[in-house]
């Protein structure tokens, strides 16, 4: 059995190495059959497949459809399956929870209040996630600390006591700048709706286009405050928080 993982001192070390060194731990520490990936196809998602999969580890990949993705969600899913080979498990909310959900409320509940949209996400998001992530030691997602308030002070491991497991977030240090050079450099493919001012891409009826000035999250649930913009999936993520601009590496 492996010596257990001394997070605060491996969390030290890990915030100068790059994503790549990050990814090289994981998988000498963890059989890549017990490493799972979840996925948005993203901006920051893309670069990190794009990492792994030039890096030749590919972990268990899965994402979540809602039923309410963008059509251009679906089209850089099936591009990504094209040009890289890879097998990405999709997760579907239960049909019996999304009927009780609906009951009596119709298919735009989220916008009557917050209450309401976090059940939808609940529905939607996180339920599916629990079936995901089942059987696995490491969950890898690819957060960023500048993507929001709620982000800032997720540490690059974590141990994840709602899931049992331990969280690895390789891009945590990078910014929004690194993601897009990392993408152009590359050739990566990436969501069309990134082109026509989207800036983080969910749920069709809970995203639009960021305005000037606006922040980065400010396209995810517009009606609702700043403080509830998470639908769930991350709300364990942060112990310390980071704010000063780190050299990008890969």
């Amino acid at each position: 059995m492996n010596d257990p993982i001394d997070l605060p001192t491996l969390n030290a070390r890990f915030e100068t190495a790059s994503a790549t060194e990050i990814l090289q731990w994981t998988f000498q520490r963890f059989p890549a059959e017990r490493v799972v990936f979840s996925t948005s196809f993203g901006a920051e998602g893309m670069a990190l497949m794009h990492i792994l999969v030039s890096m030749g580890h590919i972990p268990r990949i899965f994402t979540i459809d809602t039923g309410r993705n963008f059509q251009e969600t679906y089209e850089v899913w099936n591009e990504t399956v094209q040009r890289w080979g890879v097998a990405i498990e999709s997760y579907s909310p239960d049909p019996e929870d999304l009927s009780k959900l609906l009951d009596g409320k119709g298919p735009n509940l989220f916008y009557e209040s917050v209450e309401n949209r976090k059940r939808c996400c609940h529905v939607r998001k996180v339920r599916p996630l629990l079936r995901a992530l089942k059987g696995s030691d490491v969950w890898m997602a690819a957060l960023r600390r500048d993507q929001g308030e709620s982000r800032r002070e997720i540490p690059i491991i974590d141990w994840n006591e709602t899931h049992q497991l331990y969280k690895v977030c390789p891009l945590a240090n990078w910014l929004e700048e690194n993601v897009w050079t990392y993408i152009r450099s590359n050739d990566v493919p990436y969501n069309q709706l990134y082109d026509r001012g989207f800036m983080t891409i969910g749920c069709a009826p809970c995203t639009r286009p960021v305005r000037p000035g606006e922040g980065l999250r400010s396209g995810r649930w517009w009606w609702e405050k700043e403080e509830a913009k998470e639908c769930g999936i991350h709300i364990e993520d942060g112990k310390v928080v980071r704010k000063r601009k780190l050299d990008f590496q890969i």
